[in-house]
């Protein structure tokens, strides 16, 4: 997917001051794990159920070999369940060479390419916005994941309070290690739906071990 908004992921940019904020705020992962519960399952390794296609009825969405697998044209793959406000969530991706898909939170049952907050799912595709961004918001250009090889994906999302000012706390995890937390002050998408996106034809993602962990509202 393409954006004209861009914050690029290295020392002294935007991830950097994200990664400030991370460790001066130690209340939000402390809060966090002692009222977690537990995780939930969202796909049952065998079929579709709770998941609807959203978009061009030519994509294909099926389950082979324990995963979900997209191609095609474009559309979204939304989990039924929710909506989602506060949460951990994780799924283990695949994603071709030059393919591009996107991990969706907060967003609509029938959403569209821009709603929602995306988790950027793209090892070698022309979009040069890499696996671990958080696409229009904070960008990461270097190569985490490699083209047809499994990696997890873990996100920590919670509506808080920082210095005085509502925020909603993005954390973004590629295979266990911690990216960046990013601060979206803008309140950008309230509660929502997971999806995921079958970008364009050539692309071909594949999705596994799909699962949610509640979490409850910051301690004000």
């Amino acid at each position: 997917m393409t954006s004209t908004a861009s914050r690029r992921f290295f020392p002294g940019g935007a991830a950097a001051l994200a990664l400030i904020a991370l460790a001066a705020c130690p209340t939000f992962a402390q809060d966090a794990s002692k009222d977690a519960g537990a995780w939930t399952p969202l796909f049952n390794g065998t079929s579709l159920d709770g998941w609807e296609k959203v978009g061009n009825p030519e994509s294909v969405w099926e389950v082979k070999d324990g995963a979900i697998q997209g191609s095609g044209p474009a559309s979204m793959l939304v989990c039924t369940q929710g909506p989602y406000k506060n949460f951990r969530y994780r799924a283990e991706i695949r994603i071709n060479d030059k393919g591009n898909s996107g991990l969706y939170f907060r967003t609509t049952r029938k959403p569209g390419f821009t709603d929602g907050y995306e988790a950027q799912i793209d090892s070698t595709h022309t979009d040069p916005i890499r696996t671990g961004s958080l696409y229009g918001m904070c960008h990461v250009y270097q190569r985490l994941a490699e083209p047809d090889t499994w990696f997890a994906y873990e996100l920590e999302v919670r509506d808080d309070v920082w210095r005085g000012k509502p925020v909603t706390r993005i954390r973004i995890k590629v295979d266990g290690k911690e990216l960046y937390e990013y601060l979206d002050f803008a309140l950008t998408f309230k509660e929502g739906h997971f999806a995921f996106q079958q970008h364009d034809p050539g692309s071909r993602v594949s999705i596994r071990k799909v699962e949610v962990m509640p979490l409850p509202d910051a301690k004000r």
